[in-house]
């Protein structure tokens, strides 16, 4: 009896384990069943995308130079008289207006000259004053035994002498005053000293350079173009500059002047370009970025960095189908890279959506919720997402 209470135990434990082992079988393999539910539903739910509109713009082509500001008209200045320099007004870097005095000679050599002009001068005036008056006394006997023609003639010749010599000594006592007035050295326009080779005590000669005076009312972007990129420069579409000392800030230029020939040691043309627009903090000397572009009859199209999906070496974009809203791969060609955007020179049509967020995401015959650039909210969700 007691055996077959035994069996009867071991035979319901047994039963038990069964029925909870296919019970542990039946919840595993139900388990499962709601998974391909949810994938179908993932499949169908379309992926937000930040996209872009494709606009094909004429190829722009930019090379930039580097370059200084200069101005236009820099003039050597020097006396126009011979002397003694006992003043120097200026230094360099000062700024002068015209007709400020740079430096003085000693005058005293040319007050003298101009003293002993304006004597000349009196003595000439009395001389023609007496052969006016004997020419006159001796017309008046006109028509009388004491006339004769002939000395009249010669009276009328020591009068039209002496009203020459009358003409001469104003004329030198003028160019005695000039000179004594070129004693002071002085500015013609308003601008800045860049330069001096004189100093108090020296003797100068006339025309020989003293200082050198930058005029500051017209400034200039001087470069230093390479031979190969002469051609570029010539057909340029477009010319800026920017500064290092004001970065951020572009401003217009022209190019005004350009050199006929080579340096020999550097082999680059000088060229000169005028500011269309002057930047307020503009000095002599600052460094500036010249940045030259052309235009060439080739479209391309310009995207965020973020848009190039790279497939080893070739690079493609997500195009979205606009009427069922997939994205499929399309190769395209980069003409250049930029700091954050590629310029697309090949591969995209005008008006074509390309995803340019989350584009390692994605895959072929995905569909997505295209949404413009401009709304951030949307843009970060696809970025994330």
């Amino acid at each position: 009896m007691r055996r077959r209470r035994t069996l009867l135990v071991v035979g319901a434990a047994i039963v038990v384990l069964a029925g909870g082992g296919a019970g542990a079988v039946m919840w595993r393999s139900a388990a499962p069943a709601k998974a391909p539910a949810a994938a179908a539903t993932a499949a169908v739910t379309p992926r937000p995308a930040r996209v872009q509109e494709v606009v094909l713009q004429p190829a722009t082509q930019r090379m930039t130079l580097a370059g200084v500001v200069a101005p236009r008209i820099e003039t050597n200045l020097g006396f126009r008289v011979n002397g003694k320099i006992i003043a120097r007004e200026v230094d360099v870097g000062s700024r002068v207006v015209a007709g400020q005095v740079l430096a003085r000679l000693d005058p005293n050599d040319l007050q003298l000259a101009r003293d002993n002009a304006a004597a000349a001068l009196s003595a000439t005036e009395a001389e023609e004053a007496r052969a006016r008056a004997d020419l006159e006394r001796y017309a008046g006997l006109r028509g009388s035994a004491a006339y004769v023609a002939q000395t009249y003639d010669q009276r009328l010749s020591t009068a039209n002498a002496a009203r020459a010599r009358l003409d001469q000594a104003r004329a030198q006592l003028a160019t005695a005053e000039n000179n004594l007035s070129y004693a002071a050295l002085m500015a013609d326009a308003p601008g800045v000293i860049t330069g001096l080779t004189m100093e108090v005590g020296q003797v100068v000669s006339a025309g020989q350079q003293v200082a050198r005076l930058a005029r500051t009312e017209e400034l200039e972007i001087q470069v230093n173009i390479p031979e190969q990129r002469l051609g570029f420069v010539g057909a340029a579409s477009d010319v800026a500059f920017d500064l290092w000392a004001q970065p951020g800030h572009s401003f217009k230029a022209r190019l005004r002047e350009l050199a006929p020939a080579a340096d020999p040691a550097t082999r680059t043309y000088a060229a000169r370009f005028s500011l269309i627009e002057r930047p307020p903090v503009a000095a002599l000397g600052m460094t500036a970025s010249l940045i030259v572009e052309r235009r060439s009859d080739d479209k391309v199209a310009e995207l965020p960095m973020t848009a190039i999906f790279q497939q080893g070496p070739n690079p493609a974009v997500w195009v979205v189908d606009r009427a069922s809203n997939t994205v499929a791969l399309r190769p395209v060609r980069v003409l250049r890279w930029r700091d954050d955007t590629a310029v697309i020179s090949a591969g995209l049509s005008d008006g074509d959506l390309v995803v340019t967020a989350g584009v390692h995401k994605l895959e072929a015959g995905q569909r997505v919720t295209p949404r413009p650039a401009a709304n951030t909210s949307l843009a970060t969700s696809a970025a994330d997402g």
